[in-house]
């Protein structure tokens, strides 16, 4: 049996499991992941956070997709895995440090209570470069034309730990995200494929953003989509250094300095036991 929390960070949602005693063997993550995503016939969740020793940061944090790939980084997620590290008793600390495929990340906790209400991480800098994510051709890609279909679409593109690509419309609530956003995902362009934002300006200090995420479609909000977008805005002209970022699940807030900021709510839903036997 394993136990499991199922969390969510504004609606884009994670089953959470401790394995630092490797309960869940490498072969079978991907599996697991899968199977523990699917919604309607098990828990249901845009991915699967699993925590692991680390002898680089205080803990480390693997993400898988609902599709079973592999995630290098996830805003919301590091922020539900801060919450389900704390007050499980895995970290003793609101200021901790957490490895991921994306480098160390370090997150600060607001509690209410013995509970943790919210979280913020230093989700570092941009890289503009296309190798980063990695796209084809040279150097950057900021505000350039993308052929999809026959459609020219502006697109500024980098990495945030995991490959986007933005593109600013003028009415993001009626755009055809779940059409256009794989198109773009898998574009030839994108080796690796990518992470696609879909964004609007509403002002200097508020933005419109919806994310159709590598390896799971659109969420209800996407962590690195947001300071992606964020990112690509402010690299444009197009908003300032503090900015609050509505999706579909919630608001964001998003400060950039040398790094990127990014925080939010972050909530427990339940808890529960997994039969191995269920998922075999």
């Amino acid at each position: 049996m394993m136990r499991f929390w199922k969390m969510h960070g504004l609606g884009n949602d994670y089953v959470v499991i401790d394995n630092r005693d490797q309960k869940i063997p490498n072969k079978l993550v991907r599996m697991y992941a899968e199977r523990l995503c699917e919604r309607r016939f098990s828990v249901g969740a845009d991915g699967l956070l699993l925590v692991y020793s680390s002898s680089e940061a205080d803990v480390k944090m693997r993400i898988f997709n609902s599709d079973g790939s592999e995630a290098e980084m996830c805003g919301n997620g590091i922020r539900c895995f801060s919450k389900f590290c704390y007050e499980n008793g895995i970290v003793a600390k609101t200021e901790f440090s957490v490895e991921t495929l994306a480098g160390i990340k370090h997150v600060w906790l607001t509690l209410k209570g013995n509970e943790v209400a919210s979280a913020k991480v230093d989700m570092g800098a941009p890289n503009w470069q296309r190798s980063s994510l990695p796209m084809t051709g040279e150097g950057t890609c900021i505000n350039e034309n993308l052929e999809v279909n026959g459609e020219r679409y502006k697109v500024t593109c980098l990495s945030m730990g995991n490959p986007h690509c933005v593109t600013f419309v003028d009415n993001v609530e009626a755009f055809p995200v779940c059409e256009v956003g794989p198109q773009i995902e898998n574009h030839k362009a994108f080796p690796k494929r990518t992470n696609v934002g879909f964004a609007h300006i509403a002002s200097r200090n508020e933005m419109n953003v919806r994310v159709w995420e590598r390896g799971c479609g659109e969420t209800l909000a996407c962590g690195t989509g947001t300071c992606a977008a964020v990112a690509a805005a402010n690299k444009l002209g197009k908003v300032g250094s503090k900015v609050t970022v509505h999706v579909l699940g919630g608001d964001l807030q998003v400060e950039i300095g040398e790094t990127l900021f990014l925080s939010g709510a972050v909530e427990k839903v339940f808890e529960g036991t997994l039969f191995k036997e269920a998922l075999s």
